[in-house]
C-alpha cells in the first residue's frame, strides 16, 4: 500500500494508533494535530524509525483554511493523496442537554462534522477520477455513540457523530463510480484519554460491564479496523459503517 494519507487528529488515542498503522503499511503519512506538538513528532518518530515516511502537520480542523493548508503542505513533503482519515473530534463535554451551551455545541460541529465534511472536499477534488484523479479511500471516525444517543452524558456529541454517519452513506454514493470508497468505524468504549480529560477517569471502569465482551477497546483494536476499510482487500466495501465496540450498542 502507498501513497499519502492524511490523518486528522493524530497526535494521540485513535488517531495515534492509526497513524503508526499507517506507516507500518506503507502509506507515507500526514500526521495532523491541532496544539499538541510534541505528541505528533512523537508519533512521526515512531514511523521513521520504522522505515516509514511522515510529517507532522499542524492545523485546526475547525478552520477552513488551516484544512486547505493541511491539504496543500501534505501533498508538497509527501505526495499525491490517496487517503483520508477524519478522526479529529472534540466532545463540547459531559452535559445534559439542559445545560449544553452554543459555544460547546458550535465547536463540537465545526470539527466534527464541518470539517471532516471539508477535508473529505478536499480528499476529493484530489483522488476523484473525475478530476484526474486516480482514487482513494476515506474513513471516517464516527462512534457507536450515534446510535445510542449516549443520554446523560453528551447527546450532543452523538448528534454530531450521527450526521458524520449520514454523511458517509451520502459522499460514498456519490463518489462511488469515481474511484472513492467511503466508509465509517463506529468506536465504542476505547481505552484512551479522553474520559479522563473530560473529567470522568473512573467511566472505563463504570462502563465495562455493559460491554459483552466485558472489557474496552483499545486503539490499535480500530486501527486495524481503519486500515482494513483502506486496504484493497475493502474494495467492494462502501458507504459502511463497521462497528468496533465489544458488542455494545
Amino acid at each position: 500500500m502507498s501513497g499519502t494519507l492524511i490523518v486528522t487528529g493524530a497526535s494521540r488515542g485513535i488517531g495515534a494508533a492509526i497513524a503508526k498503522l499507517a506507516g507500518a503499511r506503507g502509506f507515507a503519512v500526514a500526521v495532523n494535530f491541532a496544539s499538541s506538538e510534541a505528541a505528533a513528532d512523537e508519533v512521526v518518530g515512531h514511523i521513521v524509525a520504522a522505515g516509514g515516511r511522515a510529517v507532522a502537520i499542524r492545523a485546526d480542523i475547525g478552520s477552513e483554511p488551516e484544512i486547505v493548508r493541511l491539504f496543500v503542505t501534505a501533498e508538497r513533503e509527501l505526495g499525491p493523496i490517496k487517503g483520508l482519515v477524519n478522526n479529529a473530534g472534540v466532545t463540547g463535554g459531559f452535559a445534559r442537554v439542559e445545560t449544553v451551551t452554543a459555544q460547546a455545541l458550535a465547536k463540537a460541529f465545526a470539527v466534527n462534522v464541518v470539517g471532516a465534511i471539508l477535508c473529505a472536499r478536499e480528499a476529493v477534488r484530489r483522488m476523484s477520477t473525475r478530476n484526474g484523479g486516480t482514487g482513494g479511500a476515506i474513513v471516517n471516525v464516527s462512534s457507536l455513540a450515534a446510535r445510542t444517543g449516549a443520554a446523560g452524558e453528551w447527546v450532543h456529541y452523538a448528534a454530531s457523530k450521527g450526521a458524520l454517519d449520514s454523511f458517509t452513506i451520502g459522499l460514498a454514493r456519490e463518489v462511488a463510480t469515481e474511484g472513492i470508497r467511503v466508509n465509517a468505524v463506529a468506536p465504542g468504549l476505547i481505552a484512551t484519554g479522553l474520559h479522563a480529560a473530560n473529567g470522568a477517569p473512573d467511566r472505563l471502569d463504570r462502563l465495562a460491564a455493559s460491554i459483552p465482551m466485558n472489557r474496552p477497546g483499545t486503539p490499535d483494536e480500530v486501527a486495524e479496523g481503519v486500515l482494513w476499510l483502506l486496504s484493497p482487500a475493502a474494495s467492494y466495501t462502501t458507504g459502511g459503517i463497521l462497528d468496533i465496540g465489544g458488542g455494545r450498542g
